[in-house]
């Protein structure tokens, strides 16, 4: 791909085309650029961010709109900006170095290439002149260019040495240690929920500030029924719902809190946080000491994508930090501004009461300023006595400049948020996400391939594919409509043609192939082809890839996808034994590959099928319907047929008798 200039209005990315007027002459990552460095025998200097990243702007307007830096970097380097959201194998790649060599990383993320792109120096964000004891980019700059001019054979070795490193920690999985005994999930699942109960604070969380959701540690204790675990799941739930990091006036959660009492945000809000977390709190309202309001959250998280996020074919990426170059100078207020909205809104009567509910004080606690946060007593969903008052400060906020929004549909994140409408059992959210999967079936395929986003300027990751092929059987399992399955299968075999690494495993030959590539053969620009194995914000391709194959494999009784999804857990088997605490998304998914249950059940969608689907159920799929699936032929219409393993329990044909079998199965 040329420079950013010179595709200003051939289909960038919002973040890219944020750069494409810099002084700073930006390359795309891809062939081009490469071929230019190694043509010109310079280094390049990579930069990735994205564009609700508020230290992506900062360091953009300080140093990338700067004409002297820019001078440098356009003199000594081929200067690559990478979009992280659109090429994540780009950035996961090279975040590594930055961790290797930092201890830590983040966004901006900059890094110092050989031409032939193997890194020598990284980090993240660097002030344009030396503050507060931190290097200036400038000085940085400066030196890189002397280290490459006078030292070459220096940074060769440190290049050398760093991507031996790099090659290690992008492969990770490729040397682990083979587990001669069977896995035991249980324990593994038991040694989780020890770590996730020793590690969560009384604040909610698992972990100080910065602090970040993680909705599978929530998902992952939803398994216990102990007072700890359910202490934990509680007060994770509830914090991050009444605190700062949930907006209390529009509704989703920020990216993070900066505090660890969840009071401050960083005001990005991307979809993928809005999916995940709206899955686990619609999960957690389930569960048998679930809390109702905890649906009520997701279905308001749910609401403020619908409302904030649409976009033509989806839904977009995320909401800026950011709004007229101010941080979170949309959400915060002042006392006097909730007074002039609600006389604007002739609902003075409501002040105090607003005041008293969402903690708008004077002086605020963030400088100055309040951030929306419930009252102790209050409910989270706004009592009617107060809805005229919510309405008017959504009103006020809406005449205030706004945070910029990212309109790339990402196909993981948009097949994340289908699964999530899908989960909600809402008639309107089931339709819309039955429509969102047909959409993205057609926007985001072309020319034989997956691509990332409609753009089609990047290939499809694993993590793309993997939770697609995932939506598709969660809206076979809500639907009973085969077209969802067959739709399934052939996403699958795209996954494995184009991202297994060796010989498929199949029931005849299970210890074929070495797992997932995180990308498509169909790249051509990477260092190293990496594969993803740590759960982190959001699972990792590989528990994806794992449970996405091992539920279509249970749905259509194909043995051959079954040991594909074991497969993809043996050889991670030494993790989830030992530390299920990296790998808590394919803790989860290995129950489907392992110890899968299949509820079969003919005919149209019954009693007996929303009874299961109203169920916390964990490693087990719905099988209903008409259709061609062998797991259906010859099976009595509205009975229940609980099966493992090939072996099922007589047919069911009460909700009384259903419950039996289940709680049999230990579910």
């Amino acid at each position: 791909m040329p420079r950013l200039r010179e595709m200003a209005n051939k289909g960038l990315s919002l973040y890219l085309a944020q750069h494409a007027d810099n002084p700073v002459e930006w390359w795309a990552w891809g062939d081009d650029a490469l071929d230019e460095a190694r043509r010109l025998s310079k280094p390049i200097f990579l930069s990735v961010g994205y564009a609700a990243c508020h230290w992506c702007h900062v360091m953009a307007h300080e140093s990338f709109e700067d004409p002297d830096i820019a001078r440098l970097l356009n003199e000594s380097f081929v200067a690559i900006k990478v979009d992280r959201e659109e090429r994540p194998d780009v950035d996961a790649l090279y975040m590594a170095a930055t961790q290797l060599q930092n201890g830590h990383g983040g966004w901006p993320m900059s890094v110092f290439l050989l031409p032939d792109g193997r890194p020598f120096m990284a980090g993240t964000y660097y002030p344009p002149v030396d503050r507060n004891g931190q290097v200036g980019f400038t000085r940085l700059v400066l030196a890189m260019v002397d280290a490459w001019t006078n030292q070459r054979d220096a940074v060769e070795r440190q290049a050398t040495e760093l991507s031996e490193g790099l090659n290690r920690e992008v492969s990770f999985i490729d040397h682990l240690a083979s587990e001669s005994s069977p896995i035991d999930l249980r324990a593994s699942r038991q040694r989780l929920r020890d770590e996730l109960v020793e590690r969560a604070d009384c604040y909610g969380g698992f972990g100080g500030a910065p602090k970040f959701p993680r909705p599978s540690y929530v998902e992952a204790l939803l398994e216990f029924d102990d007072d700890e675990a359910i202490d934990a799941v509680k007060r994770t739930l509830e914090a991050m719902s009444r605190g700062g990091i949930y907006d209390h006036i529009r509704g989703g959660f920020a990216r993070y809190s900066v505090d660890d009492r969840w009071h401050v945000p960083h005001f990005e809000k991307m979809l993928s946080d809005q999916a995940l977390l709206a899955r686990a709190y619609l999960r957690a309202a389930k569960t048998p000491r679930g809390q109702p309001h905890w649906r009520d959250v997701a279905l308001d998280t749910i609401a403020f994508v619908l409302n904030d996020l649409s976009v033509e074919g989806g839904f977009g990426s995320s909401l800026d930090a950011d709004a007229a170059s101010v941080e979170g100078s949309h959400v915060t207020w002042s006392v006097d501004e909730v007074v002039a909205a609600l006389v604007d809104a002739d609902c003075t009567q409501e002040l105090v009461g607003a005041l008293e509910r969402w903690r708008i004080e004077s002086p605020g606690a963030f400088e100055g300023r309040s951030i929306p946060r419930l009252a102790d007593d209050a409910p989270f969903m706004t009592p009617p006595s107060l809805c005229r008052a919510r309405e008017a400060l959504r009103a006020s906020r809406s005449r205030r400049p706004q945070p910029s929004r990212d309109e790339k549909v990402i196909l993981e994140w948009n097949a994340m948020f289908a699964s999530a409408l899908l989960l909600s059992a809402e008639d309107e959210h089931v339709t819309r996400a039955l429509a969102l999967l047909d959409s993205l079936m057609n926007t985001h395929f072309a020319a034989g391939a997956w691509w990332r986003t409609e753009l089609r300027n990047a290939h499809a990751s694993t993590g793309d594919v993997a939770w697609l092929c995932d939506a598709l059987v969660d809206a076979f399992e809500v639907t009973g409509e085969p077209q969802w399955l067959e739709y399934a299968s052939v996403v699958a075999s795209y996954l494995l043609e184009h991202h297994w690494d060796g010989e498929v495993p199949s029931a005849r030959n299970p210890d074929a192939g070495a797992g997932l590539f995180s990308q498509s053969d169909l790249v051509t620009d990477l260092l190293v082809r990496p594969k993803e194995i740590f759960d982190g914000a959001t699972p990792s391709g590989h528990a994806v890839g794992t449970r996405a194959l091992a539920r279509l494999a249970l749905c259509t009784g194909d043995n051959d996808l079954l040991s594909v999804a074991q497969r993809l857990v043996t050889l991670a088997g030494s993790l989830i034994a030992n530390h299920p605490g990296a790998v808590p998304d394919l803790v989860e998914a290995a129950g489907f590959a392992l110890d899968g249950v299949e509820i079969v059940i003919p005919g149209d969608s019954g009693l007996l099928a929303e009874h299961v689907r109203s169920l916390p159920m964990s490693r087990t799929v719905l099988i209903t319907g008409t259709g061609p699936s062998a797991l259906l032929a010859g099976r009595t219409p509205g009975l229940a047929y609980v099966c493992r393993g090939g072996v099922c329990q007589l047919p069911a044909s009460s909700v009384e008798d259903l419950d039996n079998r289940l709680s049999t199965e230990g579910l």
